[in-house]
């Protein structure tokens, strides 16, 4: 169901996604794939394979914020500290070798999330929505998914999606993310699809988990 152009209408812009999408983001965590990686019934090729559809899913996201920054509409959105597609190609040396790119796939679902990644982000709405979504689920969550993952597969490296070298603190970090969100301009339709998109970025999200669960869960 979509949100109404007054719902939220009083609340800061990161409280009312945190509370359009909690359902959406819950229900994503509960995905088999997440649940069978963080419990330690998977293999090192199953984190590899989802690292592989995060390539894609930032290669994209990180393209729109560019583009955003280039043209002076990002509104002090993007940030070089959270980038995220370098470390990733770093991982996907370590796991799958030098001829990586060579070796990994793109699965449906990503497909489909990179496709509603370059519709929705060449603007600030859409493009907010889907940050939000990756860049604090990275900074809270992925914290604790890197360590169920040490924990479990016996990988050092690797794992360098989930570090941020520039960022020293993460709490004020997010604090700031937060209050760059909240300070955006937005009229109240705006900021409606802001939180209907961030919806369907968690939607998206557990469909190419779906996929992942499709290939590596037994």
């Amino acid at each position: 169901m979509s949100t109404t152009t007054d719902e939220h209408a009083l609340a800061p812009l990161s409280a009312a996604l945190r509370a359009g999408t909690r359902e959406a983001h819950e229900s994503a965590e509960r995905s088999p794939f997440v649940e069978h990686l963080v419990g330690g019934r998977l293999d090192v090729a199953a984190y590899a394979d989802l690292a592989a559809q995060q390539l894609a899913v930032y290669t994209a996201l990180e393209a729109a914020g560019h583009a955003l920054r280039a043209a002076g509409d990002d509104h002090g959105l993007v940030f070089d500290e959270l980038r995220r597609v370098p470390a990733i190609e770093a991982d996907l040396a370590h796991l799958y070798g030098p001829t990586w790119r060579e070796a990994v796939r793109t699965l449906p679902a990503t497909v489909a999330y990179v496709e509603r990644l370059r519709t929705v982000t060449a603007d600030l709405p859409g493009y907010a929505a889907h940050a939000y979504t990756r860049y604090l689920g990275d900074l809270s969550g992925g914290q604790v998914l890197q360590r169920m993952i040490q924990r479990h597969y016996g990988l050092q490296a690797g794992l360098s999606f989930y570090d941020f070298p520039q960022i020293h603190r993460l709490k004020p970090f997010k604090d700031v993310y937060r209050e760059r969100l909240d300070a955006l301009d937005l009229s109240p339709a705006q900021r409606a699809e802001v939180v209907d998109e961030a919806r369907v970025a968690f939607r998206l999200n557990q469909a190419m988990f779906t996929d992942l669960a499709a290939v590596h869960v037994r």
